[in-house]
């Protein structure tokens, strides 16, 4: 049912570029990114860095009910593959925000119409707005949201995703990621932000 998230995702390039194209990917999410200023991403819309410059809220509606007892977490991240610039994309991909332990919101609060997903933790890697050089084009602004594999997951303390100065983010690799730690692709949108 989500097949126009992969059309959009092939596209725009993001498969293959963040997300690869073998095995291919079939969402089972929805995911809905929307910043304080009232922006959403939507598939590779255009937002400026203003837009983007506090971190979003997150929801998600699974396509399918887990068949386990216990509440399924989440990993969302959020990464450049177009830095410095899509032409020459030497720091493919610049991580940009990595959280674990997210959660869907509970029933009561889903009543009272806040869809918005629970942050348990705090970012291992916290949010670092788009902000592309000037004059280096389009750059593509892609979230992931991953499966964890078990209610107790985490990323160890030396982690090279705990580095978080600008330096140590550059050349991430989220599927290397994911593959490490077992998460299980299940969302994912985007936007732009031109340089």
């Amino acid at each position: 049912p989500l097949n126009f998230v992969r059309d959009d995702l092939e596209k725009d390039g993001v498969i293959p570029d963040v997300i690869p194209a073998d095995p291919p990917f079939h969402p089972k999410a929805l995911l809905v990114v929307t910043f304080p200023t009232g922006q959403e991403a939507l598939l590779g819309n255009v937002l400026t860095k203003t837009d983007t410059a506090d971190e979003p809220t997150v929801a998600f509606t699974p396509m399918q009910v887990p068949d386990v007892a216990d509440e399924p977490t989440y990993t969302l991240v959020m990464t450049d593959p177009d830095a410095p610039c899509k032409k020459n994309p030497e720091f493919r991909e610049w991580r940009h925000w990595v959280v674990t332990g997210v959660k869907a919101p509970s029933t009561s609060a889903v009543e009272m119409d806040n869809l918005a997903a629970q942050l348990t933790k705090p970012a291992v890697t916290p949010y670092y707005p788009p902000s592309p050089p000037p004059g280096s084009g389009e750059h593509r602004y892609v979230l992931l949201l991953y499966e964890e594999p078990n209610a107790g997951f985490s990323i160890s303390a030396d982690a090279p995703e705990r580095r978080n100065q600008p330096a140590n983010r550059k050349n991430w690799n989220a599927t290397m990621f994911a593959d490490k730690y077992g998460l299980k692709l299940i969302g994912v949108n985007y936007f732009i932000v031109v340089g």
